[in-house]
């Protein structure tokens, strides 16, 4: 029997977890296990990929919903309710083994569909069964292929096409704007074929977004620091800055403190599946300058009253 696995144990949130509740903690969880972060921890992979799991699964509402019902064998759910419909009249009902099954997510009395799913497909989790006697072949899924997929930060400011080689053949793939380092995407029937006429195992592929070594990404926010001249901070005047996006000219004002954060608002990247653009956050710095002439050296001593 598969081992049953808690998605909202392994995110540590609550059954009742919102979407925002949701991405925070895999974004948390995701950077803790990233093998970028944490090269030494032998169980680091293994981690982000179960964080990577639950996500995908519990952010997509249909998906969720499945998993809310039937636990493990929620990707059986269709199966399963295909079958029961088609064989609901012999049954004299909607459940062809009487009762009422319900799952709660802990894998206790009453709660699992294991046996369920077994007696009506026969065989064990894989198996998205052929016919209900014996003496007909049994079909069986295909296996599962995981992937990655690097990408560059500028290929995610907008949903962008790739062709991808799998397994012998070419996928045009969608790559989402916003998506995030680490998550994954899951294509239905693209991993290996089944057997016995049974469907097609899925292709998950996990994003590796590269941001540049200026930036520093949370969620949809940018964040960097940028010099700017002595000058400019004690006068004022225009800097001009680069983003994703382009180039944008931004005013300074008079006496700007050292260190000063100003936000770009809607200068980040995409809110994934959400709309709209996150800010950029940037942190004015000041940059002395490296040599003073006679005339600034004169000016600077006579304001520091030597």
């Amino acid at each position: 029997m598969a081992q049953f696995i808690d998605y909202y144990q392994t995110l540590g949130v609550d059954k009742g977890a919102d979407e925002k509740q949701l991405k925070k903690a895999f974004r948390k969880l995701a950077r803790q296990y990233h093998p970028d972060v944490a090269p030494d921890d032998p169980e680091a992979e293994q981690k982000f990929k179960a964080v990577n799991e639950a996500y995908a699964v519990l952010s997509d509402p249909e998906k969720r919903a499945k998993y809310d019902k039937y636990g493990k064998d929620w990707e059986h759910a269709e199966a399963f309710e295909q079958a029961q419909q088609q064989r609901g009249g012999g049954f004299g009902g909607g459940n062809p083994f009487g009762g009422q099954y319900t799952y709660t997510g802990g894998g206790g009395e009453g709660a699992d569909y294991s046996d369920f799913f077994r007696d009506m497909f026969g065989g064990a989790g894989g198996a998205a069964g052929a016919g209900f006697g014996g003496g007909r072949s049994r079909a069986f899924r295909g296996r599962d292929i995981e992937a990655e997929l690097r990408v560059q930060m500028r290929d995610i400011l907008e949903d962008n096409k790739q062709v991808l080689t799998v397994n012998g053949k070419q996928l045009r793939v969608t790559i989402p704007a916003g998506v995030d380092d680490g998550q994954t995407l899951r294509l239905r029937g693209q991993g290996s074929p089944g057997a016995g006429g049974g469907p097609a195992g899925d292709l998950y592929i996990t994003f590796r977004v590269e941001t540049p070594a200026e930036y520093r990404r949370d969620g949809a926010d940018l964040y960097r620091s940028v010099d700017v001249d002595l000058y400019t901070m004690l006068l004022g005047g225009k800097l001009t800055v680069d983003t994703p996006t382009g180039a944008v000219n931004l005013p300074v004002a008079e006496n700007t403190a050292n260190g000063k954060t100003v936000r770009l608002k809607g200068k980040g990247l995409p809110k994934y599946k959400s709309g709209g653009n996150g800010d950029l956050y940037l942190d004015l710095n000041v940059h002395l300058p490296e040599r003073l002439s006679p005339e600034e050296k004169e000016t600077f001593t006579r304001l520091a009253g030597r």
